[in-house]
């Protein structure tokens, strides 16, 4: 459930010597990791020649749907077509790609050294001063590729003062969704994007294993937090952040600002994840801390693990992403919770689609009506919450392959082995 993106099985080896490290005070934690963990190799970064066929497919897109062009600004999609990591400000950066031609880049003048030396696909870069509008260069490259009388596509998460900006340059052009091209593509991870997830899968899992060995009375969520990150970037994973929630805290999807120490018999909800080369884990475990989990604990933990089963299996090839969520839902009604989205019960969706963002579409929720596809990647996470008490969250990730779904991560088998 956790978004990287805004704070945040061959790993195992090391975990026997992070076990130690996570002992020490946190100021030497991550120096003394990174000296005894044993690290396996990581998959390679995205190729050039595969950007390059990403761009090569943007454009059979636009065509398809008689698009002239697409701009896409910084963000997981300016990374995803030509691998410039850049952060979102008031100053455009972005790539403009035609339907024929190479694409241009545009970005501030001072900022072509750094922007050159990430670009990994065929662009000319083009740049503005302070006191220039960039719209307007992003409109010149329309009129010379003749495409300015043609819809210009927007990626959707592109800000509103772009579209009003080139609007003022371009009166007659209409702006449209570029759902059909970015969200086409990056829906269906290739086999080198799987790659990198099941990576950064393994990283969190055996991160959280590290933890949860080394836990102590007296811990306070941000402390369980900082072992997790500290062991993920030993692994080779790029994390800043985990959601720890305790008793009470845990009947809150997103957790509580008030602080807890760990004592025996605690409940606790682990969230978080990390991303390798630029692609997210996700995963959620709940657990008791140092002390046998009661009646109910252990019946909602059960009863979560079902939902899990039940999501995976109604996960096939061609059914609606919404019927995935339909079927846990059902399930839990039948079970006295709800019903709906009413608590105590499930009080968000099933699950995300996941990839180089923590979240991104399509959501496993009512009414999504998008086919599951090979290649499609999601989170299951249907937790049930009982407010002023405690939640069970368990969340694993899998993707969709012909034969139906796979996880990343395999569920725990039960409450008393809560990391196996």
């Amino acid at each position: 459930m956790t978004n990287a993106a805004i704070h945040r099985r061959s790993f195992l080896g090391g975990a026997g010597a992070l076990s130690a490290a996570l002992a020490i005070p946190a100021r030497g934690l991550a120096a003394t990791v990174a000296e005894q963990v044993v690290r396996r190799p990581l998959p390679p970064p995205i190729s050039a020649a595969e950007r390059i066929a990403r761009l090569r497919r943007a454009q059979q897109l636009l065509r398809a749907n008689r698009l002239g062009a697409m701009l896409v600004e910084s963000g997981a999609s300016l990374d995803y077509y030509t691998g410039i990591q850049w952060w979102r400000s008031e100053r455009l950066t972005g790539v403009v790609i035609p339907a024929e031609g190479d694409p241009i880049i545009v970005t501030p003048f001072f900022e072509q050294p750094s922007i050159a030396e990430q670009l990994e696909v065929p662009a000319e870069i083009r740049t503005w001063q302070e006191d220039e509008e960039p719209l307007k260069l992003v409109a010149d490259f329309l009129r010379e590729r003749k495409v300015a009388g043609q819809p210009v596509a927007f990626e959707e998460t592109n800000r509103f003062f772009l579209g009003d900006r080139l609007a003022a340059q371009l009166p007659a052009t209409r702006i449209v969704s570029a759902n059909a091209v970015v969200r086409a593509q990056r829906m269906i991870k290739s086999p080198a994007e799987l790659a990198l997830m099941q990576a950064a899968s393994d990283i969190t899992i055996a991160a959280f294993r590290t933890a949860h060995a080394n836990l102590k009375p007296g811990m306070t969520g941000g402390d369980i937090s900082a072992a997790i990150v500290a062991a993920s970037k030993a692994l080779g994973g790029d994390a800043d952040g985990n959601l720890v929630l305790i008793n009470e805290a845990s009947a809150l999807p997103h957790g509580s600002k008030k602080q807890h120490t760990l004592a025996p018999g605690d409940l606790v909800l682990i969230d978080g994840g990390c991303s390798v080369h630029g692609y997210q884990s996700d995963i959620s475990r709940t657990f008791v801390f140092d002390g046998k989990p009661n009646a109910e604990q252990r019946k909602v933990w059960e009863q979560v693990h079902r939902g899990q089963q039940i999501a995976l299996a109604a996960a096939r090839i061609g059914a609606s992403a919404g019927s995935v969520d339909d079927a846990v839902r059902t399930a839990y009604a039948s079970w006295g919770y709800g019903p709906d989205y009413k608590l105590p019960g499930l009080s968000h969706r099933t699950g995300h689609g996941i990839g180089m963002e923590g979240h991104e579409p399509v959501n496993l929720v009512r009414g999504e009506t998008t086919r599951l596809a090979p290649g499609m990647c999601f989170s299951n996470e249907p937790g049930l919450y009982l407010p002023g008490r405690f939640g069970v969250r368990l969340e694993d990730c899998f993707h969709m392959t012909p034969g139906g779904p796979r996880w990343f991560t395999t569920p725990p088998p039960s409450i008393d082995q809560p990391l196996s």
